[in-house]
């Protein structure tokens, strides 16, 4: 879930203020997202209505870690180039967890929460940045 003031996206906005964001390994892991406006919305539809079973509650449009960290520099008007290799978060982190975390990714999709008509307020990652960081577009 993203949001400024906890979570991952709170723990990246440092680096990348100071120009040192930048992509996780190869990049190419998938990364589903989604606001806490659009969590919590999604909830109280979910709760309103007759769904049954597991729902995926993620935004419509996932990216990959290299596309979500060039998202996140051009919003905050920052560089990314500095990858961020593997080795750092591992001894960090342990291997084991490093990976799951930061390394690997899955393409999740709410295609139950869609079917039941529920309409997002930020179903694209630029937009949703934008808005959480309070960083109209230009």
């Amino acid at each position: 879930m993203l949001s400024p003031t906890g979570g991952a996206l709170a723990k990246q906005l440092p680096l990348f203020k100071f120009g040192l964001g930048g992509k996780f390994g190869n990049g190419r892991q998938w990364q589903s997202w989604i606001t806490l406006n659009d969590e919590v919305g999604a909830i109280i539809h979910l709760l309103s209505g007759d769904v049954r079973g597991p729902v995926n509650l993620t935004a419509p449009n996932p990216t990959t870690q290299s596309e979500f960290t060039r998202t996140l520099g051009r919003v905050l008007h920052r560089p990314t180039f500095m990858p961020i290799p593997s080795f750092g978060p591992k001894l960090l982190l342990g291997g084991e967890l490093a990976d799951a975390l930061l390394f690997t990714g899955q393409k999740v999709l709410p295609r139950v929460l869609t079917a039941s008509g529920y309409t997002f307020h930020h179903d694209t990652l630029e937009p949703a940045l934008r808005s959480l960081l309070d960083r109209p577009a230009a």
